[in-house]
């Protein structure tokens, strides 16, 4: 009887496990079939999901005027559009043309004749000048410049067809994450498997990350970028939208920023002779542009981005090598998610010693 007592209770052992594991098997195949099926709106998701944060307090306020989810949705969304497609659309406008005007401007600047005339009393470089213009065929590489500027206006095209969708998109996407976010948010806490203490504290981290990646990231380097192209326009420096444009890109990733531009540009302005504009250039890279990160990210962050500037710089590169644009956001909300995981599995481990 015993014995048939343990074989009678070691079956019903047995097939908890096995459907545990099919279970498993099942929910991971799931994930992944999800994930392949939603790869091509990744982007679209990405965006929609960080102006629904972003967003929030604006959909709430409007709930409370018009006394309609629905409605105050639309709003948010026509108020989200209004922020972000406007400035895109003459972004890119502007530089486009910005790029034609520099790639002429460019192309006579690095003319080995240009080069003479400046550095016509410069006894020391002169000799270098003629040595690169002996490694160096001009002429092929204006050409290549041309072909790889007709190049990068396809695929600008291209890519604004392609962002056109997408943006339209997000803001489809948007409209249900503002109007159903309480739905949504309420859903994932069923589906995942976590308490209601653990799961609020992966939301938090989310959303702090969010608005760390937005505020702190974009916003900083767009101000920087814009003080730059600033100091550009002052100094009569060709194309300063555009530099502007580059430096502001170039200040998204830590440990680079508007320096990897300015820098050359007053080398250059120094060996042409125009040593005032060079400094004034230097000093207001340095303490404007440079200081103004300091200042503003305290301000705009506080202590909501907990990642270390070498893991925020790998997790924005990374991004970017493996999302896209998208990457700026995902990159460090993908770092911040695996923290808050091995967290919630720390205080777990420490829960289950603690009886022990």
């Amino acid at each position: 009887m015993t014995a048939a007592g343990n074989s009678g209770s070691g079956r019903p052992g047995v097939r908890p496990t096995a459907s545990t594991i099919i279970l498993i098997a099942g929910v991971t195949a799931g994930v992944v079939l999800c994930y392949l099926i939603a790869a091509p709106f990744l982007p679209a998701i990405v965006w929609s999901v960080t102006l629904a944060l972003l967003f929030t307090p604006v959909q709430v306020r409007l709930e409370h005027l018009v006394h309609s989810p629905s409605l105050a949705a639309c709003l948010s969304v026509v108020l989200a559009a209004l922020v972000v497609v406007v400035p895109s659309v003459i972004i890119t406008g502007l530089l486009l043309n910005e790029a034609m005007h520099g790639a002429v401007q460019m192309a006579n600047i690095i003319k080995p004749e240009t080069w003479s005339y400046l550095l016509a009393d410069n006894q020391t470089l002169m000799p270098l000048v003629d040595q690169i213009s002996g490694w160096l065929d001009f002429s092929l590489l204006l050409d290549n410049m041309a072909s790889s500027l007709s190049a990068w206006s396809g695929n600008v095209i291209q890519g604004s067809i392609k962002g056109l969708i997408t943006m339209l998109i997000t803001f489809f996407f948007l409209f249900y994450f503002l109007r159903d976010r309480e739905i949504v948010m309420a859903q994932m806490e069923e589906m995942l498997p976590f308490t209601a203490s653990e799961f609020a504290i992966l939301r938090g981290r989310v959303t702090d990350t969010v608005f760390a990646s937005v505020y702190g990231t974009i916003v900083v380097a767009m101000i920087q970028g814009a003080l730059g192209g600033l100091m550009f326009w002052w100094l009569g420096l060709p194309s300063p939208f555009f530099w502007g444009v580059i430096m502001g890109l170039l200040a998204v990733v830590p440990f680079l920023g508007a320096f990897v531009i300015w820098v050359p540009t007053a080398i250059i302005l120094a060996f042409s002779g125009d040593l005032m504009s060079a400094i004034i250039l230097v000093a207001w890279g340095t303490i404007v542009v440079g200081l103004i990160d300091n200042i503003l990210y305290p301000i705009l962050v506080g202590r909501r981005l907990r990642l270390h500037s070498a893991v925020s710089f790998i997790a924005i590169l990374g991004g970017l090598a493996l999302f896209g644009p998208s990457g700026i956001v995902l990159g460090p909300v993908i770092f911040a998610i695996s923290q808050s995981l091995l967290l919630i599995a720390r205080r777990r481990m420490d829960e289950q010693r603690i009886p022990s």
